[in-house]
């Protein structure tokens, strides 16, 4: 049997220790969380009321508080935290991390301060222990994947991508189940960047609905976001068809038609004039593109890349700039070709 480690109880780490629990191969899972008083109250619940309500925790799965507990002879680890808590918390983790653990990264975003994907804060730290090889042992999960959803059984179909086929193939096996499919990919780079920019287009279509646009601007937006997507992807070196599939198309859909989208809400709320620390302050979860704004524009800015949305989108987030000025500066840029 199997031992997971989920770093990160909150909606989603809650809903893979669900998701699970019912694969088809058997699973221990620890689910470790940042707070001891929530890690206490979700053990002896069996319901995270916190943040995935509604939802039993398997009988299966552990709660603790206790990184070395929660990693002791654990054999794959998920990391499932906001990014801007990911290196502290793989750093918190490093001492009891054995040298042939996997990992796989479920947190789409990219880390405020540094710009770094997911897999490469992680590579970093693990690097920092002298291991060697580091690529070979992460990989990274994403794709369209609410989490009440998932930890519901609804049938849920995401991506696994790893630079080792062999890894990816392994983690596939291990995680699929009757509800959850995975299909395996070798862009790492281009999975998790579609992971991340995703969230921004996400916070323009919420914008969109709170101004009480209709489905022209959304299709149009939706679209147009896919394309700067794809244009920064290129130039950093991912593959185009992975942009058009789960991981990008299929999860920037998701998150901005879906109603449980995070940073959709947080658009929505923008489009109705609430300043962002007040939507934000009652907010329980994280909406990562509100940080991923301006590393992809500072990304976009070193190769040349433009992308008008994202662009407008940090203003509204950072600069206080009206939904309604953000779409006349769009629709006013100069006419090209599609």
């Amino acid at each position: 049997m199997t031992r997971i480690a989920i770093l990160g109880a909150g909606s989603w780490g809650t809903a893979l220790s669900v998701v699970l629990s019912r694969a088809r191969k058997p699973h221990e899972i620890a689910l470790w969380a940042r707070d001891a008083a929530f890690a206490e109250t979700l053990q002896k619940h069996r319901e995270n009321r916190e943040y995935l309500a509604g939802i039993r925790l398997p009988d299966g799965v552990r709660v603790s508080h206790d990184m070395p507990a929660a990693l002791s002879e654990a054999q794959i680890a998920i990391g499932a935290v906001p990014s801007v808590h990911a290196r502290a918390v793989y750093t918190q983790a490093l001492p009891y991390i054995r040298p042939e653990i996997i990992f796989a990264s479920a947190t789409k975003g990219l880390e405020p301060r540094t710009h770094q994907r997911m897999s490469l804060v992680l590579a970093q730290v693990l690097a920092g222990a002298g291991t060697v090889e580091t690529s070979r042992r992460i990989a990274v999960l994403s794709g369209p994947s609410f989490a009440a959803e998932a930890a519901r059984g609804e049938p849920t179909a995401v991506v696994l991508a790893a630079q080792d086929a062999a890894l990816a193939s392994l983690l596939q096996e291990e995680f699929s189940g009757p509800s959850f499919r995975l299909y395996t990919n070798d862009d790492v780079l281009g999975v998790e960047l579609a992971g991340a920019m995703k969230n921004v287009i996400a916070i323009a279509a919420g914008a969109c609905q709170g101004l009480g646009l209709g489905s022209n601007p959304l299709a149009a937006l939706i679209t147009r976001g896919l394309a700067e997507m794809m244009r920064l992807a290129a130039a950093l070196g991912a593959r185009p068809e992975t942009l058009s599939g789960l991981a990008g198309l299929g999860d920037l859909v998701l998150t901005c038609t879906g109603a449980l989208s995070r940073n959709r809400h947080v658009g929505v709320e923008l489009g109705k004039g609430r300043k962002l620390p007040e939507i934000l302050a009652g907010m329980r979860m994280v909406a990562e593109g509100v940080d991923t704004a301006a590393p992809l524009l500072a990304l976009a800015c070193e190769h040349g890349i433009e992308m008008p949305i994202t662009e407008q989108v940090d203003a509204l987030v950072h600069r206080g700039k009206s939904p309604q000025d953000a779409i006349r500066e769009i629709m006013d840029r100069p006419l090209k070709r599609e």
